[in-house]
C-alpha cells in the first residue's frame, strides 16, 4: 500500500484489492499510527464485503494493542457511522468500506470526533507515522476492548426521521440496496415513514456488493420501478441517484437543482449559495442563476465541498455522482437524508418527479480518459490549451470543456458538454487525439 511517490490517502480514505494490498498487517499498522492523535474510543463500522469483518476485526486490534476501546456498530450505512461518532464523544470514526468499487476491493476511511473526514493535514501525518515505523508502535499503558453496539441502526433511524418535514405516507417506492450496507437501514426507514416499499438488491452475500446495481448502475433499477419512485444508493450508502416515475434517472445534479430550488423558495437556502464540484452540469449553474442561487465551484471530492461549505456558510452541496451534503445535520454525504430531503419536495410540491426535474436541463455530457505517459506535464502542455481554447470558442455559451489530470493513475480527462451528445463527443474526441499527441501515451 505504502507505494513509493504516491500518497496513501485518497480522496475518500484507502482503497485497495482486499487481502492483497489491503491486509490485516495493514490494517492494524494503520490503526495503531492514527491513534497518535487521539484519547478516547474509536467508533467502527462496515458494509457487506466478506473482507470487511476481517479488516475491521484488524483495525480494532491495533487500536486495542495501544490501549484504545472500539465501538463496534456493525454494518451500517457511512453516514450512520460518522453520526454515532459525533453523538458518542468518539475521538475517531472509521468505515470500512470501497464504497461503489467491487466485492474484491475494500478501504478505510477515517473520520474525527465530530463525524467529517480527516483533513489532508492529519492524513500526512498518519502517513508519515506509518512509512517511518517503530516508533508508534510502543503499546501504551492497558490493552483496549471491543465495545458491540447493535443498537446503533435505531439511534441513526429515530435521527433521521426526526427531523421529516412534510408527510410521506402512501408515497410508493422501489428501493435498490446495492446489496450493501443500506439493505437493513433504508427499507426501515421508509417503512416506518409510511410509504409503500419494494425492494431489490438487499440481499448480501459478501460477494455480490454493487454488482450489476446501486447507484453506478440505475438502469438495473430503472428496467424494474415501474412508474413508482426509485431510490438507489450506492455499497456503503453516502452516494444517491433517483428514478422518476418514466424510468429515467437523476444524478447528484438534477436532485441538487430540486432541493436547492425548494429549500431557496421556502428561504431555507443558507446565503442563497450552493456548492458543487468543476464536474457539475451547465444546465444546474443556468437553473442556478435563473434562480439567484450563488454557485461556488470546487475540486472533485465530497472534503472538498465540505470545506467550500464552511467556508461560505452554505447548508447544501455535494457531487454529480450523488454525494450530497446537508451541513445543518451531518458533515458527510448521506444518501438515506438525500433520499428524504428529494421525496419531501415531492410531497411539499404535490408534484412528480417527471415534473420537477425539469428545473434544469441536463446539458449532454461526454468523458474520455486518455492514458498517458506524463499526467504531470499537462500543466505545461500548451498545445492542449491552445485546443481548448479552440473548443471554446467553438461552443460559446453552449458549452464547456474541463481537462484534469487524475489523481491516482496516468490518465488526463476530458469532458465536454453541448447542446447535443453528437457535438460533445466529436469535440472530446478531437480533445483527447490533442492530449495523447502532446503527452504520449
Amino acid at each position: 500500500m505504502l507505494t513509493e511517490g504516491e500518497r496513501l490517502f485518497g480522496t475518500d480514505g484507502v482503497r485497495g484489492k482486499a487481502n492483497e494490498e489491503l491486509t490485516v498487517d495493514f490494517a492494524m499498522d494503520l490503526a495503531r499510527a492514527a491513534s497518535d492523535d487521539i484519547g478516547g474510543p474509536v467508533v467502527i463500522g462496515r458494509d457487506t464485503r466478506r473482507s470487511g469483518e476481517m479488516l475491521s476485526l484488524a483495525m480494532q486490534a491495533g487500536f486495542h494493542s495501544v490501549g484504545l476501546d472500539t465501538i463496534d456498530v456493525g454494518i451500517l450505512p457511512t453516514a450512520a457511522i460518522a453520526h454515532t461518532t459525533d453523538q458518542m464523544d468518539a475521538s475517531l470514526g472509521v468505515v470500512v468500506s470501497a464504497s461503489h468499487n467491487p466485492a474484491s476491493d475494500n478501504g478505510i476511511k477515517l473520520f474525527g470526533g465530530t463525524g467529517a473526514k480527516l483533513g489532508d493535514a492529519l492524513e500526512d501525518r498518519i502517513e508519515a507515522r506509518l512509512r517511518k515505523g517503530s516508533p508508534w508502535r510502543t503499546p501504551r499503558a492497558g490493552v483496549g476492548i471491543r465495545l458491540p453496539r447493535p443498537d446503533a441502526i435505531d439511534d441513526y433511524l429515530e435521527w433521521l426521521k426526526s427531523d421529516v418535514a412534510y408527510t410521506l405516507r402512501g408515497i410508493d417506492v422501489v428501493i435498490d440496496g446495492a446489496n450493501g450496507a443500506a439493505f437493513l437501514a433504508a427499507p426501515r426507514l421508509f417503512e416506518e415513514l409510511g410509504l409503500t416499499v419494494e425492494t431489490v438488491a438487499c440481499e448480501p452475500d459478501g460477494l455480490n456488493i454493487n454488482e450489476g446495481c446501486g447507484a453506478t448502475h440505475p438502469e438495473f433499477l430503472a428496467s424494474q420501478a415501474g412508474g413508482r419512485i426509485g431510490l438507489v444508493f450506492d455499497g456503503d450508502a453516502d452516494r444517491f441517484v433517483a428514478i422518476d416515475e418514466a424510468g429515467v434517472p437523476l444524478n447528484g445534479d438534477v436532485i441538487m437543482a430540486i432541493i436547492a430550488s425548494h429549500l431557496h423558495e421556502k428561504g431555507a437556502l443558507k446565503n442563497d449559495t450552493v456548492v458543487v464540484t468543476v464536474m457539475t452540469n451547465l444546465g444546474f449553474r443556468r437553473a442556478m442563476a435563473d434562480r439567484e442561487i450563488k454557485v461556488i465551484e470546487t475540486s472533485v471530492g465530497d472534503r472538498y465541498v465540505l470545506e467550500a461549505m464552511r467556508e461560505h456558510k452554505a447548508n447544501l452541496g455535494g457531487e454529480q455522482s450523488g454525494h450530497v451534503i446537508f451541513l445543518n445535520h451531518i458533515s458527510t454525504g448521506d444518501g438515506l437524508l438525500t433520499a428524504l430531503r428529494l421525496l419531501e419536495v415531492v410531497a411539499a410540491k404535490g408534484r412528480p418527479l417527471t415534473e420537477l426535474r425539469k428545473v434544469m436541463t441536463d446539458y449532454p455530457q461526454v468523458l474520455r480518459n486518455v492514458r498517458v505517459a506524463d499526467r504531470a506535464g499537462l500543466e505545461s502542455a500548451e498545445a492542449v490549451w491552445e485546443a481548448v481554447r479552440h473548443t471554446e470558442r467553438q461552443l460559446g455559451s453552449g458549452g464547456r470543456v474541463l481537462i484534469r489530470p487524475s489523481g491516482t493513475e496516468p490518465l488526463v480527462r476530458v469532458m465536454v458538454e453541448a447542446e447535443t451528445k453528437t457535438d460533445a463527443a466529436h469535440l472530446a474526441d478531437d480533445l483527447a487525439s490533442v492530449v495523447r499527441g502532446a503527452l504520449g501515451e
